[in-house]
């Protein structure tokens, strides 16, 4: 009998249940387990609406999904949104099924448009291959480079998805809106899936990288982990990469809000550490984990000491204890994918690259029109917003 897909509401509990088998170390699950999905997410985004879904093969849950719910302002319709979800095996031959049973629910409460962000990595380029396309003058863009894996599951859900009237999001190239599509990731594990030493993981840095731990450990910068009260510290030196590097900065409370949601939902799920030199703070940033997959989240460096290299010092620190908590990816979030000489962005990918891992590209973020009318008029809004 051919199984019978359906999606409906499940509770916070049996969300979190499924993520947690999902991403367990030695999990075969094909698809990142991204932060971003849980239960608590929703707790951390109280501007959206948000509800947990549970997506079926008869009576089995094979799939689930958080789903964040923005109003239009002063029409009673909204955005469904699911960043870096849902959390689905995108090789299923049911994945059609899935989505269309998810777009019918989402009609149901509301909605104009669908956006989803499926977390399956369509290529891969290793540092050397990166290093070689920044040296190419003929290379602007990194997609531009021949990848060292391309995956074709990824290709055939990208056929799956314009077939179904989806299409990719006007910001998936880069920040411009939702998740970046191109993001740089350490794997902790070798090819055979055996967890790597902390030498191996430093052999495997740059030079540059590598002296600038020594220079930091030498210089006397110590790392620590630090509790809700040492937000405001991070915060601090926050606020201070963002006049340095000219981005809106987030406000204190929305770090303690994500603290809060995050950890009360499982202890230990976020952390902050603090690189000091001397009782003077000169780095901090965050942590995230959800089973097998750690996040770097935010970063910060204040103006004063850079020379001793406390960003260098607090990365490394988050590496080796994203190893000892059994993770296998260390995540360094979003790139842009511009490699040229006068790309703004290029000295990220450059620090990134340093730590000797892979650039990743995953499907992107695919839109739905529920509403053509109303969806169209989004699109408008969020393009005037951003000139």
């Amino acid at each position: 009998m051919v199984a019978v897909t359906s999606v409906r509401r499940i509770t916070p509990a049996e969300h979190l249940a499924f993520l947690e088998k999902a991403a367990a170390p030695g999990s075969d699950f094909p698809a990142t387990v991204s932060f971003l999905q849980t239960p608590a997410w929703g707790r951390a985004k109280p501007e959206w609406r948000s509800e947990s879904l549970g997506f079926f093969d008869g009576s089995s849950l094979v799939g689930v999904g958080l789903v964040l719910y923005r109003q239009l302002p002063k029409v009673k319709r909204y955005l469904a949104y699911l960043p870096e979800g849902p959390v689905l095996d995108w090789t299923s031959a049911h994945v059609g099924d899935h989505l269309r049973d998810l777009a019918a629910h989402v009609k149901a409460q509301g909605a104009f448009g669908l956006r989803i962000g499926p977390t399956l990595v369509h290529r891969r380029w290793k540092a050397d291959t990166i290093k070689a396309a920044i040296a190419d003058d003929a290379i602007t863009q990194l997609s531009q480079a021949t990848p060292d894996a391309a995956d074709p599951r990824a290709t055939r859900l990208e056929t799956l998805l314009k077939a179904g009237g989806w299409h990719p999001t006007g910001g998936a190239e880069g920040f411009a809106a939702g998740q970046p599509k191109f993001n740089f990731r350490l794997p902790l594990t070798n090819e055979s899936g055996e967890q790597l030493s902390e030498d191996a993981l430093l052999k495997g840095m740059n030079q540059l990288w590598r002296r600038n731990i020594k220079k930091a450990d030498k210089s006397g910068v110590e790392v620590s982990r630090g509790s809700r009260d040492d937000l405001a510290a991070f915060h601090a030196a926050y606020l201070e990469t963002a006049e340095r590097d000219r981005f809106t900065p987030r406000p204190l409370g929305y770090f303690e809000t994500m603290w809060d949601a995050l950890n009360d939902e499982l202890d230990d799920r976020m952390r902050v550490y603090l690189a000091h030199h001397e009782g003077d703070l000169v780095a901090a940033t965050t942590w995230i984990r959800v089973g097998r997959h750690a996040w770097y989240s935010y970063g910060a460096s204040t103006n004063a000491k850079r020379e001793v290299r406390g960003s260098n010092a607090v990365q490394w620190q988050m590496m080796r204890d994203s190893l000892e908590a059994g993770a296998e990816v260390y995540d360094l979030r979003g790139i842009v994918e511009g490699v040229g000489v006068d790309d703004p962005e290029l000295g990220l990918i450059q620090f990134k690259v340093g730590t000797g891992g892979e650039a990743v590209s995953y499907v992107g973020e695919w839109d739905l029109p529920i509403n053509k009318l109303l969806h169209k008029a989004f699109e408008t809004y969020l393009a005037r917003r951003s000139r």
